[in-house]
């Protein structure tokens, strides 16, 4: 029989992630989308980086940052009691960074792609830009919404490098099922490691098979 908790513990981190994902990336994603200055360069490479940097280069920075001995770390643990290295709200802010791309692009693209009468209607309506967000524009990209969530989710489940660095191998604190299976295929328990992977496996392929289905549905309803 094998431990369950590093499927629950996935399940919450990917959670987590994902809804503080969603909050932080729709004003960054709409002001990446309709600004016109030369920081808007820096944030989209910036926002971007996680794609193409390895994760375990990502790790180790996030890794001396969050040490207690010095940086961010040292601050937060002396003034706020807070240890975010080898800790399950470490792997919560390793995460959020790392997945940051994948809701922000999405989303992004999707307010780009708007024409522009809609957000200029609502302006001669006096509507306010977080009240034109709100109510007109995110409504109009449901398709892009659910694309990002689903893949920011779903990376999540996925990660290794980042959750390694950041978290170490903790049971019931920081040992997320890529971190189980590793483990198993170490101590050669491939059975334990096939049935961890099956289910990450079901996971992701039911996440994205509920994106696409939505998006088609969405497609032939406009």
């Amino acid at each position: 029989m094998i431990d369950l908790n590093p499927i629950f513990l996935t399940l919450k981190l990917a959670l987590v992630t994902t809804t503080i994902l969603f909050f932080v990336s729709i004003p960054l994603a709409n002001w990446l989308a309709f600004r016109k200055t030369k920081l808007k360069t820096f944030l989209e490479v910036l926002v971007s980086m996680p794609l193409v940097l390895p994760p375990s280069v990502l790790g180790f920075y996030l890794l001396l940052a969050f040490s207690p001995s010095n940086g961010i770390g040292k601050v937060l643990e002396e003034w706020f009691g807070l240890r975010l290295a080898f800790s399950f709200s470490g792997l919560v802010v390793a995460s959020i960074i790392f997945g940051l791309p994948f809701m922000v692009h999405p989303i992004q693209s999707g307010l780009s792609e708007l024409p522009s009468v809609l957000k200029d209607a609502s302006y001669t309506l006096g509507k306010s830009k977080t009240e034109t967000l709100i109510r007109v524009l995110l409504p109009n990209i449901k398709t892009s919404l659910i694309t990002g969530i689903a893949l920011t989710y779903a990376h999540t489940i996925g990660e290794f490098g980042v959750v390694l660095m950041i978290g170490g191998n903790i049971p019931d604190e920081t040992r997320v099922a890529s971190i189980a299976i590793y483990n198993e295929v170490e101590t050669l328990h491939y059975h334990n490691a096939n049935i961890y992977s099956l289910i990450l496996f079901g996971l992701t392929f039911s996440i994205l098979l509920l994106v696409y289905s939505l998006k088609h549905r969405f497609k032939l309803a406009n």
